[in-house]
């Protein structure tokens, strides 16, 4: 089912690739960060194009709750725990510098934007809230503890973030796209060798040869380098858009990632939940209708739809150079179900990058950053799994078993996140072909 996003936009379009192109920056993947990155090296006078295999937007930018906001969860304190108060503090900044910069893009499109408050609340842990609010007291944050929420459900309080933003991401996506240099329907293929300075890439319809390339395509396509097959796991949420549900002056997340989400669009509540890792049980829409009909039961479902985001394993994005060894390649990953913001970081931290010029963030969001967790022997214990499983079907990608998703009709990875349909054509990457 179509999100509330594509009911009510019509994207321009753009010709695919005839033939041979040669560029000094070539971004690959056309959602938000892909486009933003376009976007702001075009501005800067640089030669630079974007391919996309399919439709700009048409994937995970598509199926976004659209929430801009620098409050990623309770993030602040497991980002001091882990790296310090100062690390914690540069997050902060960039991604309200990232909530800025959105809202200087906006003012001159019609993209729904209005300043909401966001909140993160929780069911049973005040502990975990006040300690958030210890963290951002320390570097400076804008915040506010609430008591009491307008949600249908007792809560033990929320951090409050003011003054960040909730938009229409197709509408913005569609305006600001339409001077760009974009080729839609040219999948890349494979990627040459370095000649001197320059790396050629080859695609379904010609080849691009460019100084620099810049991988936006949500899940990394080369396995080669980097070791993104271990650093990222895909999680699958769901929402549901409900026509006559209570309005909610702000927007609203539970710090439980088995919670549920409130925002408004135009008439509408987009009631969000229902999350698992990909290729695994959890609630789906199943649990997410239950809620519905348990919260608003004077309510009806007008709409819904599933998003997928990578995780990254510390809750800090991969952004920068591919892996230390890369030359002239880069990448914008892992935005942890906080895509909007995460990819206009990613713009302002490549588009320096890329040109050469030092980035003062880049150290926070490296990819060769040493990262031991938890979530890093989940991650390569699934893989294991996933290759020594019985199944009919094998994913094209790195060869783990699939799991049949009923609830979606799709076959699943539990490894890295691919999807595919029922007659094998590929949903999500980062399988780049369909099932055999």
């Amino acid at each position: 089912m179509k999100s509330i996003w594509e009911n009510d936009v019509t994207m321009p379009s753009f010709p695919c690739l005839d033939g041979e192109r040669r560029t000094d920056v070539l971004i690959i993947g056309g959602g938000m960060a892909g486009i933003l990155c376009l976007y702001f090296l075009q501005k800067y006078g640089v030669d630079c194009c974007l391919v996309e295999a399919g439709n700009v937007a048409g994937r995970v930018s598509g199926h976004t709750t659209a929430k801009i906001t620098a409050q990623h969860g309770l993030v602040y304190q497991e980002i001091a725990d882990r790296y310090g108060l100062e690390a914690a503090k540069r997050y902060y900044t960039v991604n309200q510098t990232a909530v800025q910069n959105y809202r200087t893009l906006s003012k001159e499109m019609k993209c729904d934007w209005e300043e909401k408050d966001n909140y993160v609340y929780s069911v049973k842990n005040r502990g975990k809230l006040e300690r958030e609010m210890n963290v951002l007291e320390k570097i400076g944050g804008n915040m506010r503890f609430d008591e009491i929420l307008p949600l249908p459900f007792p809560t033990c309080g929320s951090v409050v973030f003011p003054n960040q933003a909730q938009f229409h991401p197709l509408k913005f996506l569609a305006e600001l796209t339409k001077p760009l240099k974009i080729y839609e329907n040219t999948k890349v293929t494979e990627f040459g060798p370095c000649s001197g300075t320059e790396r050629t890439v080859f695609t379904n319809r010609g080849t691009i040869r460019a100084n620099a390339v810049i991988v936006t395509t949500h899940f990394p396509m080369l396995n080669k380098h980097g070791n993104y097959f271990m650093k990222l796991y895909q999680h699958r949420s769901y929402v549901t858009a409900l026509k006559g549900a209570p309005h909610l002056p702000g927007m609203y997340v539970d710090e439980d990632k088995t919670g549920f989400s409130f925002r408004t669009a135009g008439g509408f509540l987009l009631l969000g939940g229902g999350g698992h890792r990909t290729g695994k049980q959890g609630g789906s829409y199943t649990e997410l209708r239950g809620a519905g009909e348990r919260f608003y039961p004077e309510a009806e479902e007008v709409c819904r739809f599933a998003a997928q985001d990578c995780m990254s394993l510390d809750g800090i994005p991969y952004i920068g150079k591919y892996s230390k060894g890369s030359r002239g390649l880069f990448v914008a990953t892992g935005f942890n179900k906080w895509g909007m913001t995460s990819s206009m970081v990613a713009a302002m931290v490549l588009s320096d990058l890329v040109r050469g010029k030092k980035n003062e963030y880049e150290d926070l969001f490296s990819p060769s950053r040493p990262i031991l967790t938890g979530q890093l022997a989940i991650n390569l214990a699934e893989s294991v799994a996933g290759l020594l499983s019985v199944s009919g079907k094998r994913c094209p990608h790195l060869g783990c078993a699939l799991k049949w998703n009923k609830e979606e009709h799709s076959w699943d990875c539990p490894c890295h996140g691919s999807r595919f349909s029922e007659d094998g054509s590929v949903l999500d990457n980062p399988a780049n072909g369909n099932l055999k």
